[in-house]
């Protein structure tokens, strides 16, 4: 059925919870996991060339918190026996980021968490869940 499982983390409790998840199908299924946190780029302003954080600063910063977010999962992977391989990836929008990363690594599931945010507060923030389903070609399993 399935062969290689896409996990995305933000490290979140929820999070969390869908590695979990994606952990105990992987080991059921034979499956290997990927796990992917995406970075924010540096944000950039064009009002001031003064910026709080320089951008070295800002860039290892970003990577030390999803390179430990990627390494949970795959410590937790690993301990239940299960082959995982962790990435970063530096994106402006994680949906897009989390697609490009299932599709360059042949994977055939994603599964990821839902904040489970409604109404004016899913509007406003958005959801890369949401965004995830709407454009994805492979399945999505989504963990509430």
């Amino acid at each position: 059925m399935f062969k290689r499982i896409l996990i995305p983390t933000d490290g979140s409790d929820i999070t969390a919870k869908a590695a979990q998840t994606a952990i105990e199908l992987a080991k059921l299924l034979g499956a290997s996991l990927h796990a992917i946190s995406v970075k924010e780029p540096f944000p950039y302003s064009a009002i001031s060339e003064m910026q709080p954080v320089p951008p070295q600063e800002f860039y290892d910063a970003q990577e030390r918190i999803a390179a430990s977010r990627v390494k949970a999962v795959v410590d937790a992977a690993t301990a239940a026996g299960v082959s995982c391989t962790g990435h970063t990836v530096e994106a402006l929008h994680a949906w897009e980021a989390i697609l490009d990363h299932a599709k360059s690594q042949n994977c055939d599931l994603v599964v990821m968490a839902s904040h489970g945010r409604r109404g004016v507060a899913a509007l406003l923030l958005g959801s890369e869940t949401s965004r995830v389903l709407t454009h994805s070609e492979i399945p999505v399993l989504v963990v509430k």
